[in-house]
């Protein structure tokens, strides 16, 4: 009931083209480098349309809510790889590793890389390309630590070297994730709130070599740039939780320092915690597009677990992205 009282009120907010929080994207927009930090890495993440800060639970969980760890099965070790094949023929790959280190402590080291092709380096007097070729390429190495406080609340911070190459210039920073989760105990619901890539303005460097009517320019001097801060609130509710079946609704607001608030409905299907069925729909984002939708199937080894995951995503300009993901728990 919950769940269904916050949906209805997020599409009044999206129809009333109104913020529920103070907005800055109206005047900030374009205004933050690192644009692959706030790409969906994961498959299931993919699946439910970004709606994961209070559903994550899995090796996910370092890139939307570190206090999600706290809730991955009880093996020591746990591995995942994610393949995004996303617009423009760019591909993003993330993997993640975690360890627990007792019942309520969870370490985890996460790399996530987004590269672009080869593209042809086109000037004003050569549009169709000069000879020459350039590629750019993003990399986030980060650091997890997880812990419960409580029965009903867990917290995480996640701590992130990031770098951005474009061409001959490149930035890097450092970045913070915050997170906390809390089980509120009633109607098998829960409340989590994060901010992802807190951090501050740095400088690129490197240099361009331009054309213009008097010969050629060197370009050394570049404008700061900052991280993509996103706060998050989210919202999720077990509304079927009975023998083999589970059925989650979930509920978020995204709150971006570099764009307007969008808001994500999702839901998830759970049968014998061995088959995920997933879709979600996200609103008041720039471009529209088709609900998502994706699966998982899940299989119980010796040694632990396996589960591989698929997700997708459409954009009416776009296009089709597609995300497959593989996990592993061990011991």
């Amino acid at each position: 009931m919950r769940i269904a009282v916050l949906g209805m009120f997020i599409l009044w907010a999206v129809q009333a083209h109104a913020q529920l929080l103070p907005s800055f994207g109206g005047t900030r927009t374009g205004t933050t480098g690192f644009q692959f930090l706030k790409i969906t890495p994961d498959a299931r993440g993919a699946g439910l349309s970004g709606c994961m800060l209070a559903v994550t639970d899995d090796l996910s969980a370092s890139f939307w809510n570190p206090a999600g760890l706290t809730k991955l099965d009880t093996q020591k070790v746990h591995l995942m790889v994610s393949q995004t094949q996303y617009t423009a023929a760019s591909t993003m790959s993330f993997a993640s590793a975690a360890y627990r280190l007792d019942n309520a402590t969870v370490l985890s080291a996460s790399v996530l890389y987004f590269s672009t092709p080869e593209m042809p380096v086109t000037t004003e007097f050569m549009p169709n390309g000069n000879g020459l070729t350039f590629r750019a390429f993003d990399v986030a190495a980060a650091l997890t630590y997880s812990k419960i406080l409580t029965s009903n609340f867990s917290f995480g911070v996640t701590g992130k070297f990031i770098r951005e190459q474009f061409a001959g210039v490149h930035a890097q920073n450092g970045a913070l994730d915050f997170g906390f989760r809390y089980d509120i105990g009633k109607a098998n619901t829960r409340f989590a709130v994060g901010m992802s890539n807190f951090g501050f303005s740095n400088d690129a460097s490197g240099q361009i070599i331009t054309e213009s009517l008097n010969g050629k320019d060197t370009l050394v001097t570049f404008d700061k740039i900052a991280v993509p801060t996103v706060f998050r609130i989210g919202f999720a509710w077990d509304a079927i939780k009975k023998g083999n079946h589970l059925l989650t609704l979930a509920a978020q607001l995204n709150h971006p320092t570099d764009n307007n608030e969008t808001y994500a409905l999702g839901a998830e299907y759970v049968w014998r915690r061995m088959l995920f069925a997933r879709s979600g729909y996200s609103f008041a984002e720039d471009e529209r597009g088709l609900p998502s939708f994706g699966f998982g199937l899940r299989f119980k080894r010796n040694f632990g677990m396996v589960q591989i995951d698929y997700g997708y995503q459409n954009k009416l300009l776009l296009g089709s992205m597609h995300r497959f993901g593989l996990m592993f728990s061990l011991f």
